[in-house]
């Protein structure tokens, strides 16, 4: 079976050893701690709860993917499910931006920047594991 991005830690895989896990956690940390400190009060329940959802989505699926990792459709459907969470994620990014809410250009580009190379390597990930698992469920 497929470990793309794998190491071992304490004798066994884990997500915590994936790349795109990584990527994906220190993403939910930096767009919750965004929206809790940047954005304005009214929109903490409204674009900030959605963003925080959708972000924290994206790392949570891959670990649900991980799981499933044995089934190589489970996966894939999994890891295609983090992606779409992500595109999700820059969607309501760009959103706070367009509508004013985030003003801090600076921090939107960082955000962005990050969210988008994580969608790439995700992308990666997806076509190693169609390519390189060893079985066909």
């Amino acid at each position: 079976m497929l470990d793309a991005g794998c190491l071992k830690m304490g004798g066994y895989m884990s997500y915590q050893n994936l790349d795109i896990w990584q990527l994906a956690k220190q993403s939910s940390i930096e767009i919750h701690t965004m929206t809790l400190n940047t954005l304005p009060k009214f929109e903490l329940y409204e674009q900030g709860s959605q963003i925080r959802r959708s972000s924290k989505s994206v790392r949570s699926t891959i670990v649900e993917g991980y799981g499933r990792r044995e089934y190589k459709q489970d996966f894939v459907l999994r890891l295609t499910y983090a992606l779409a969470s992500n595109d999700e994620t820059i969607d309501h990014l760009d959103t706070l931006r367009e509508t004013g809410t985030l003003t801090d250009e600076t921090l939107y580009a960082s955000l962005h920047e990050n969210l988008t190379h994580l969608g790439k390597k995700l992308n990666l990930f997806i076509q190693a594991v169609r390519q390189g698992h060893r079985s066909s469920k």
